[in-house]
């Protein structure tokens, strides 16, 4: 059987088996779950899966930096009694820290039913991507994660490798109809045009993306914009948008162009099903939710605004540094993570 057809046999048995499934837990089912929300948090459609979620995100990456272990769980119970439903993480951050105690924080109280679980996985083999899925399985202490993400493609070829002969999709499909996984998307945060390839070659091989992440922000529109380039075309397939970089790791606020609310408001104003962000701390969880709730959609003049206050900061990407530099590049600096294909 060729490839192409492999993949779309493959897909529709998946949609056959998570249609015919009963499942053994409240975590474990295949069908949108119904959670907690709250009166000051917007909640918004996942593209076409039918699950909803909150409109700001808790990035996974900044819960595994606290010295005390406590700290990060309590902050992730506090972002979830206050209307944060959506939780991001990924294999490789802070050497698996950060799953381990989003685990921990899961595990207490009935949290994990609370919440929409996300992961990333770096691998780009079927064998990295399963061992990798384990290990994010056994920290998050949970049997199901509701959606997985390819991490980090920054690459051209990163496409022809997720979705080669034993590549990590033919993994990711396997692990969906086996009920470890729910939903399938992708991340990256270095030039559209990798983004773009990818859809092409999901088109190409008869796969749907659940989700996309990709930086969204007051500096895109003016550089390598994922705004204007991804967006539209992830919008055509359905396919949920997460958004990432509001602050680019507070590069963009150190322009001196736009303050925090403001840049999490601009991010909320676009056709993006979240806006993910990093929280450390009780002071910048409570201006996310600042944000979230005195959030109205901006208007074409304020939007206008902003664009015009950061165009020259903006023009060249010297603050937006994840897609000049090699800073956030955690698999260019570790290209085992990606596993046999990536020739180490």
């Amino acid at each position: 059987m060729e490839r192409r057809e492999f993949l779309k046999s493959a897909a529709v048995a998946g949609v056959a088996a998570a249609a015919g499934s009963v499942a053994t837990s409240e975590a474990q089912t295949t069908s949108p779950v119904t959670r907690p929300q709250s009166p000051d948090m917007p909640y918004r459609q996942l593209g076409t899966t039918g699950e909803v979620v909150s409109a700001i995100g808790m990035g996974g990456y900044h819960i595994g930096k606290q010295k005390d272990p406590q700290e990060s769980i309590d902050l992730i119970h506090a972002a979830i009694d206050r209307g944060i439903t959506f939780m991001d993480n990924c294999w490789d951050y802070n050497d698996g820290t950060s799953e381990v105690r989003m685990g921990q924080a899961l595990g207490q109280g009935g949290y994990r039913q609370k919440v929409f679980l996300m992961t990333k996985i770096d691998g780009r083999t079927k064998d990295a991507y399963n061992k990798q899925l384990e290990q994010s399985l056994g920290r998050l202490r949970t049997d199901v994660i509701d959606l997985v993400q390819f991490h980090e493609c920054i690459r051209l070829e990163d496409p022809d490798r997720i979705f080669a002969a034993n590549g990590a999709l033919e993994a990711a499909m396997a692990a969906r109809q086996a009920g470890k996984i729910r939903y399938i998307g992708f991340t990256g945060h270095k030039d559209p045009a990798v983004h773009l390839r990818m859809f092409e070659m999901a088109d190409k091989h008869g796969f749907h993306f659940d989700t996309v992440q990709m930086p969204v922000n007051v500096m895109d529109a003016h550089f390598r914009s994922f705004e204007k380039q991804v967006l539209p075309v992830a919008q055509k397939h359905g396919t949920g948008v997460l958004a990432m970089k509001t602050f680019g790791d507070n590069f963009i606020l150190s322009s001196g162009t736009v303050k925090p609310i403001e840049a999490l408001h601009y991010g909320l104003t676009q056709p993006v099903s979240v806006v993910i962000t990093g929280i450390d701390s009780r002071p910048i969880l409570d201006q996310a939710l600042e944000a979230a709730k005195t959030f109205k959609p901006l208007t074409q003049a304020q939007v206008k605004d902003i664009l015009a206050r950061t165009q020259v900061a903006a023009s060249e990407g010297k603050f937006e540094l994840f897609k000049t530099t090699a800073h956030f590049d955690g698999t260019a600096a570790n290209p085992k993570w990606l596993g046999e294909s990536s020739g180490t």
